[in-house]
């Protein structure tokens, strides 16, 4: 299991998720030049530990665990993959 950042960040990149992620796994950071570059920010599930607490913090609930991604969501899973080059 993982986490997957879907629809509902598009447009708000709050940075709340990342600036909790116990592991660095949520990019690009407010802090980042490629912030401004992206619609929402991703979630690298190769480094992901699972641990909730960016879903938690999320203030548009856009953070799912990938078998709970609401199936209009699932293309989403592909989205942050790509971002980080892996295959979802």
């Amino acid at each position: 299991m993982t986490y997957v950042i879907a629809e509902p960040c598009i447009g708000v990149k709050d940075g709340s998720c990342a600036a909790v992620c116990p592991v660095d796994c949520i990019h690009p950071t407010p802090d980042e030049e490629a912030f401004a570059a992206v619609e929402q920010l991703y979630i690298d599930r190769t480094v992901c530990i699972d641990c909730d607490i960016c879903a938690s913090v999320c203030p548009v609930d856009a953070i799912f665990e990938d078998e709970r991604l609401p199936e209009r969501w699932h293309a989403f899973e592909e989205v942050n993959a790509r971002f980080y080059g892996v295959p979802a």
